[in-house]
């Protein structure tokens, strides 16, 4: 898949990231996910409520006889956003048209995309959240009128142009919903927030593509690759391949439990899925900076990479792991930090369950903002 485990680009502002445990599509993944892709909300593993939300949207489209309204699905990279975008345009028997924010720098580039459409057809357009504005104005004319305004010439002589558009369906994606304009997330007639994955579904997802992708798999051994999988269905996926290379070369191509051990201790991936990378940035926070609190330019320094790769690749699933906090005062190791580390806490230590340093007196030493 290539926008999420079973398809999706991720975000191409975001920095880049090759890890076997990055959440954004590598060079590497493409062609092979795109094999891995469900067909059907049927075969959609995982994210039960927002299937069953689509599902009634599809189906009262398809009775009306009409396309159905235009659909934002929301959440971390690697979830399933493209595979749902493909989903939708097969459920409606409808042609797909795929492009990304990042690529309709013009008006002209989305005018020319939307008068090609036919009836019907679904536009998906990947990070929406990056269009250019100039873009963005022309959509929303689009989305609710099925029309687009075209200029022509400049200055005085400048001459609007309108055209008709084909009713069609818009499915955008984004990782930042938050960073919609209202104007644009208004004009959606369903959002849909795609969640992490539970180990169990991972599992699902991991022994459906061990299937397609012909690898004899134990189940304890998927259980062992779903649980390093931080929730991600395209890591799991990624994760995956890499054990099979493990299990075709170093043994007789079967996974088991020690081979698939063996097979993420070799690619540097724990039991918790950290890698190389989340272990230094822990590391240099509990070792280097006595747990913290420290800015994430130093421990970008510290750790020997850009600010934006910490900020942005490493530490959503420590803050999510429990073993980081973001504070006013800067990012903070928690008691969970230190064991896995296998160091003992100072006194005093975050408490991660109830995301608050406790003083020997029971008293908060920070607010809520902690």
């Amino acid at each position: 898949m290539s926008e999420d485990a079973f398809g999706g680009a991720g975000d191409p502002g975001s920095s880049t990231d090759d890890r076997d445990v990055s959440p954004f599509t590598v060079t590497s993944d493409g062609d092979l996910d795109t094999n891995l892709r469900p067909r059907s909300l049927t075969d959609f593993i995982g994210q039960p409520r927002v299937c069953e939300q689509l599902e009634l949207v599809l189906a009262g489209a398809r009775g009306r006889g009409g396309t159905p309204d235009h659909i934002l699905l929301s959440g971390p990279p690697g979830l399933g956003k493209t595979s749902l975008a493909m989903i939708i345009a097969g459920e409606m028997g409808a042609a797909i048209r795929v492009t990304s924010g990042p690529a309709l720098e013009r008006a002209g580039d989305l005018a020319a995309m939307l008068s090609n459409l036919v009836e019907g057809d679904v536009l998906f357009i990947d990070e929406i959240h990056r269009i250019a504005r100039p873009a963005e104005e022309m959509l929303y004319l689009a989305m609710e009128d099925y029309r687009v305004d075209v200029v022509v010439g400049k200055g005085p002589g400048a001459t609007s142009i309108p055209l008709d558009v084909a009713p069609f369906t818009l499915v955008g994606a984004t990782t930042r919903s938050g960073s919609l304009t209202g104007p644009l997330r208004d004009r959606f007639g369903f959002t849909a927030h795609m969640e992490f994955y539970e180990p169990s579904e991972l599992l699902r997802v991991i022994t459906r593509s061990a299937g397609i992708l012909g690898v004899r798999l134990d189940h304890e051994a998927g259980a062992e690759i779903a649980g390093r999988s931080r929730g991600t269905p395209r890591i799991a996926n990624r994760l995956l391949r890499r054990v099979r290379d493990y299990a075709e070369v170093r043994g007789d191509g079967r996974v088991t439990l020690e081979v698939a051990r063996a097979a993420l201790r070799v690619y540097d991936v724990d039991e918790l899925g950290f890698d190389r990378l989340d272990r230094a940035v822990l590391g240099a926070l509990v070792k280097g900076f006595g747990g913290g609190p420290v800015g994430v330019s130093t421990l970008a320094v510290a750790v020997g990479e850009e600010p934006a790769t910490v900020e942005e690749v490493c530490e959503p699933f420590l803050v999510r792991a429990g073993m980081i906090a973001r504070t006013p005062r800067g990012r903070v190791a928690t008691a969970a930090a230190w064991h896995h580390l296998d160091l003992t806490p100072p006194a005093g230590a975050l408490n991660a369950s109830f995301g608050v340093r406790v003083r020997d007196d029971g008293d908060s030493l920070f607010g809520p903002e902690f």
